[in-house]
């Protein structure tokens, strides 16, 4: 029988087998030996032990379309990324590198903004006009409020969509306005450190519609630098591309060169400046890494 693994919590695995509903399976040893772990996302050969008590074994694990490693989810064709606009304070350097590990997995990257309801415009404008040019699209929304969900719900029809971002920003609030049916639980805003409690412990697949998933990840708070040279950096930056080639000296890479394109961009406010700060910490950073 085949399936689709949608929760994998200690050890267990659950397989959604569609008319047959899910069974509940131990991965066959073979897998450790091969050194392969069954992700949420996996389809999967599977064989009933008790069909009573929906218990299986997974026999096989089909080939993958694509897999990443954080969120460690696989076959998904498209990230969802949700940050709050205020409450907490977005870290737009901690939305950059997830932008760049997504790229980096050849997956397309949605921008969502939530929590707009208790933002003023220019905040919500300014973070939009910041990720306009970022080869991603970008939707401001209110979970709380139920505004744009449609628009939402649009961009991710007909795909298996991974949702991440930090805690407390409200994604499992926003999952439960495109799935009203689905209860999940929904944490309080620490007031004092202003950031949400964990609520999601496990990533999972939530089937909204025909041919449509999203897959809830946990939150994350920080996200270390990627296999990546310093000098490829700017390449992950698709507002620094129409420069490209239009510096004075070959293979500028945009930070302390005369005569750079990207920044005349940047003062003539072509290119964020948000972002082109991002860029800059970042690749001090990967200056600073040591070569193994």
């Amino acid at each position: 029988m085949k399936g689709k693994i949608i929760k994998g919590i200690a050890g267990f695995y659950y397989v959604h087998t569609g008319a047959g509903g899910v069974y509940t399976c131990k991965a066959k040893g073979i897998f450790r030996k091969e050194q392969k772990k069954p992700l949420v996302g996996d389809d999967v050969e599977m064989t009933v032990l008790n069909e009573a008590d929906k218990e299986g074994n997974i026999d096989k694990l089909l080939p993958r379309r694509n897999e990443l490693i954080r969120p460690a989810v696989a076959n998904v064709d498209q990230a969802l990324v949700i940050f709050a606009i205020r409450k907490p304070q977005p870290n737009l350097n901690l939305l950059d590198r997830f932008l760049i590990m997504m790229e980096q997995q050849h997956v397309p990257s949605i921008i969502c903004f939530n929590k707009q309801d208790i933002a003023d415009e220019e905040e919500r404008l300014a973070l939009e006009h910041a990720y306009e040019r970022s080869g991603c699209l970008v939707v401001s929304v209110s979970a709380a409020e139920q505004e744009n969900i449609e628009e939402l719900r649009a961009l991710l029809e007909g795909k298996t969509t991974t949702v991440a971002g930090p805690s407390g920003v409200g994604k499992s609030s926003l999952i439960n306005s495109l799935k009203p049916d689905k209860y999940m639980e929904t944490g309080a805003i620490s007031e004092k450190i202003d950031r949400g409690k964990h609520t999601t412990r496990h990533s999972e697949l939530i089937r909204l519609g025909e041919d449509t998933y999203i897959m809830d990840t946990p939150g994350f708070t920080s996200l270390g630098l990627f296999a990546l040279e310093k000098e490829e950096l700017r390449y992950y930056y698709p507002e620094f591309d129409p420069y490209e080639g239009k510096c004075r000296f070959q293979g500028c890479v945009h930070l302390h060169e005369p005569d750079c394109a990207v920044k005349q961009a940047l003062e003539q406010e072509n290119i964020s400046r948000i972002r082109y700060d991002n860029y800059c910490l970042l690749y001090e950073e990967l200056k600073g890494q040591k070569k193994y």
